[in-house]
């Protein structure tokens, strides 16, 4: 599903975000990429979704070198992949059902099954009752389980976060755990990036942790 093979990641003027990194993660599987802040968790999973390119190795995603694909290959690549980033990017102007349809409608789905696939996806987290609502109107946590269900509306075959349970009171930080260790549950591939490693190593998680842009276990 995923592999890193001596992947490195230096940006201007010279600074090396990841030194070297190799690893592997299997269909299925859930890991959770620990470390300090600054040690590249976030750059590990953008290389992943092609949202950066390495500046040296290989990352392969479904047998796919994400970092040789063409600007044109990208969104085909995504299709499989569920997003859920720290700048969230909902948008405000816009009610939640409407949000989770977005990728959906650019990815030209039927307006009925689209529909139907919204639905699945906001009752999954819990918002099916508040279809209607801007996000300004919904708690922090409810925002975080939105940018989920938009994440997982097209039923990907592997789920990525960052830093998903960040800001959050420990009962909402649970909640939206829960609801990752569920989609991990029916099979689909997780990967977090998470300083609040206790919600997920109980549930037989492995750890790949960073340090400083190197891997360390």
């Amino acid at each position: 599903m995923i592999r890193f093979d001596q992947v490195g990641k230096r940006y201007p003027p010279g600074i090396d975000a990841l030194t070297g990194i190799s690893f592997q993660v299997e269909p299925g599987e859930l890991a959770i990429v620990s470390g300090h802040s600054g040690a590249g968790k976030s750059t590990l999973l953008k290389l992943i979704a092609a949202i950066e390119a390495p500046t040296s190795g290989t990352v392969l995603v479904n047998g796919q070198n994400v970092g040789a694909l063409r600007r044109s290959a990208i969104p085909y690549l995504r299709r499989n992949l569920g997003l859920v980033f720290q700048d969230q990017k909902l948008l405000f102007d816009r009610n939640a059902f409407e949000n989770v349809m977005l990728p959906l409608t650019i990815a030209g789905f039927p307006r009925r099954e689209a529909e139907k696939r919204v639905r699945a996806a906001l009752d999954k987290v819990g918002l099916l009752a508040r279809e209607k609502a801007l996000p300004i109107a919904l708690s922090g946590g409810e925002q975080q389980r939105l940018a989920i269900a938009r994440a997982v509306v097209g039923r990907p075959g592997l789920l990525l976060a960052d830093e998903p349970t960040a800001y959050l009171d420990p009962e909402n930080a649970r909640a939206v755990a829960d609801i990752f260790l569920e989609f991990h549950r029916v099979g689909v591939t997780v990967l977090l990036a998470t300083y609040d490693e206790a919600l997920f190593l109980p549930h037989g998680a492995r750890r790949l942790a960073l340090d400083h842009g190197r891997m360390t276990a």
